[in-house]
């Protein structure tokens, strides 16, 4: 029964506004207004469901990922829009916030509400 369903993930946000302006304008996403939450449309059809919480906590994790082939071009691209990319000394990230090590390059950034996104290169 649930192998047949079309999931979809979700996570808060503490300011709608904010959060629809950012992954509308910002990110450059498909974002529709429903219900009081947000309802984004990724490729494929999959959604994203961001809704807001008076009491959010930012998630700690990477909330979200998206695969670029290029991170360069994607880091680039983000931070002309305004997007902050995340510095770490562990992992430890470059002068752009692109990890380098071990893995894919991967590079992390905040919505509004301080949860945590990545763009992340595959090849």
């Amino acid at each position: 029964m649930l192998q047949a369903s079309e999931a979809f993930s979700g996570f808060s946000v503490d300011d709608l506004q904010k959060a629809q302006k950012f992954y509308g304008e910002k990110l450059g996403l498909d974002v529709v207004r429903k219900y009081g939450q947000l309802q984004i449309t990724l490729d494929e059809g999959r959604k994203l469901l961001i809704y807001p919480k008076r009491d959010h906590v930012p998630a700690t994790y990477t909330a979200l990922y998206f695969p670029v082939t290029d991170i360069e071009a994607a880091v680039d691209d983000l931070a002309g829009r305004g997007v902050v990319f995340e510095h770490y000394a562990k992992p430890k990230t470059d002068a752009k916030g692109i990890y380098r090590g071990r893995g894919p390059k991967i590079a992390w950034f905040k919505d509004p509400a301080g949860n945590v996104l990545s763009v992340l290169e595959e090849k």
